[in-house]
């Protein structure tokens, strides 16, 4: 859930390999960037919180 109530934010595998991670966990906490995407908005630039 963003903290900031806007909409979800799609983030592709690409996005969590770039950033050095091999994938997610629920509820982990994440701070990035968001871009227009094909899909709407979407998330660039990870880092963990």
């Amino acid at each position: 859930e963003r903290e900031d109530k806007e909409k979800d934010v799609f983030v592709h595998v690409s996005a969590v390999r770039d950033a050095g991670m091999n994938g997610l966990d629920e509820g982990q906490a994440l701070t990035f960037d968001v871009e227009d995407g094909p899909k709407g908005p979407s998330a660039v630039n990870l880092k963990t919180a």
